[in-house]
């Protein structure tokens, strides 16, 4: 793969974590697909970035929707042939504070279409393509409070089981494929984002740089783990 310019899909790319990503990883020689499902938004954060001499290019895609990433599948394709690297970085965080036996059934729906079941389309979408090549980093964005002690705790349960789902996601995929493809889960910590807000005490740029060595692993790197800053964690 070294004679090629990696092809790495980041979800979410307009803004905070994932803006940061496609910066850094285009700072690293790739070519960045830098995915959002607001055009406006997505186009101006990439008009920025190649402004700046980052090799970054706008793919519409809303994560919550099938025939979105179906699209965009066959935009990579045809463009590209290949993806090299998903990072699956959109979520939302809709419930702080709420139990979720009390709120609104709408909003864990929400909640697991964006955090779980996107993630999962487009893994299962994009993976025809990284087996073809026999090479892919698969990185799913999750969190400390997906960790099953979180879950005694009240709170964002939405959140929570989302995030608990997208871990147990990454393990079984990690399961289920061979070859040089690899799988994992990372917390990115408390950082300061529009999900995060801005009394988190870690940068998206500090967050970033502890995310990005996922996408880069070598051909004998772990699949299937769970880490934070370099280090595993437990489920």
């Amino acid at each position: 793969m070294s004679q090629f310019r990696k092809i790495a899909l980041i979800t979410g790319g307009n803004k905070g974590i994932g803006f940061e990503l496609s910066k850094q990883l285009a700072e690293k020689n790739f070519q960045v697909l830098l995915g959002s499902r607001d055009r406006d938004k997505g186009q101006k954060t990439v008009s920025s970035l190649q402004k700046q001499g980052y090799e970054v290019s706008f793919v519409e895609l809303d994560v919550d929707n099938t025939e979105s990433i179906q699209k965009a599948v066959e935009c990579v394709q045809q463009t590209y042939g290949r993806l090299d690297v998903l990072i699956n970085n959109a979520g939302v965080y809709l419930d702080e504070g709420i139990k979720l036996i009390e709120e609104d059934p709408a909003i864990l729906e929400k909640t697991m279409r964006t955090n779980l079941l996107g993630p999962y389309h487009l893994i299962r979408s994009f993976l025809p393509l990284m087996k073809k090549n026999n090479y892919g980093r698969i990185v799913n964005i999750s969190s400390g409070y997906g960790q099953m002690d979180e879950m005694d705790y009240t709170g964002a349960g939405s959140y929570k089981l989302s995030k608990l789902a997208l871990n147990g996601l990454t393990r079984i995929i990690a399961s289920e494929v061979s070859g040089n493809i690899k799988v994992n889960a990372v917390c990115p910590g408390w950082v300061r984002t529009d999900m995060g807000g801005p009394n988190a005490p870690r940068s998206a740029e500090e967050s970033s740089r502890s995310i990005l060595w996922l996408a880069e692993l070598e051909e004998d790197g772990p699949s299937g783990g769970f880490f934070r800053n370099g280090q595993r964690i437990s489920w």
